[in-house]
């Protein structure tokens, strides 16, 4: 099994420790986990703004250096779920059959379904708050989606379940959206604010130290609140938690 691994360009240029945590745990399963050092954004902004012609090379880029691989894998739900959706009918416009759609995991997506981890050496002392991303939710059903009033899973919460020493809690009004959304946090930046500071509030109400998602994107946005307002809780990506440790 070869395993390309994707790091989205804001994790790249915001958060690299998470793409180095995804890489270590990737390897610290045994896995065979390569790099791809010349790829690009995934075309997502281009696409949310109204401009998805613009998303068409970017697309075809990606697709062409992913396609020799068994997987591919990335620790961002909103990118997984842009190219695994959005992908295929992008470059059907330009006349290529997409390749990689049906190959594309998030990470907690592919550590839960593809391999199925039944334990982990990471440890991780801390109360934990799980935020389920809308695309995460709604796009990879990484959890089920409250609307629609189906038994209740959260691929997530079974991984962290794995973490020695954590304490995990979940929010009330479990899934609503934190009020980033890409686009939507510039073109409407009070809405998105106060979004923002109710999830950032029931967050806290649960008790936890941290707040983790499959997103970095929506976890900066809280992270923004959190800062602005100087509250006493952080944000952490669930893959920085999965690998703690090792």
């Amino acid at each position: 099994m070869k395993i390309g691994l994707f790091i989205p360009c804001y994790v790249n240029a915001i958060y690299p420790q998470v793409g180095v945590s995804t890489y270590k745990l990737l390897e610290s399963l045994g896995l065979d986990v390569d790099y791809p050092l010349d790829q690009t954004c995934c075309g997502q902004p281009m696409a949310n703004a109204g401009f998805e012609s613009k998303a068409d090379k970017l697309a075809e880029s990606f697709d062409n250096m992913f396609a020799p691989y068994d997987y591919v894998v990335g620790p961002s739900a909103s990118c997984v779920g842009f190219i695994k959706d959005n992908h295929p009918s992008i470059l059907a416009k330009k006349g290529h059959q997409c390749q990689t759609s049906d190959k594309i995991y998030d990470i907690c997506e592919f550590l839960h379904d593809i391999i199925k981890i039944d334990s982990l050496k990471s440890e991780f002392k801390h109360k934990v708050s799980i935020h389920n991303s809308c695309h995460g939710v709604r796009e990879l059903k990484l959890s089920a989606a409250s609307e629609l009033n189906i038994p209740y899973y959260s691929k997530i919460l079974n991984l962290l379940k794995l973490v020695e020493g954590i304490e995990i809690f979940q929010p009330q009004k479990i899934d609503e959206c934190c009020g980033f959304g890409g686009m939507f946090a510039m073109e409407e930046q009070a809405v998105s604010t106060s979004m923002g500071e109710d999830k950032v509030k029931n967050h806290m109400a649960t008790g936890a130290n941290y707040i983790t998602a499959p997103d970095s994107s929506c976890l900066m946005h809280m992270q923004g609140v959190i800062d602005r307002q100087k509250l006493p809780i952080q944000t952490i990506h669930v893959i920085e938690i999965l690998s703690a440790g090792l």
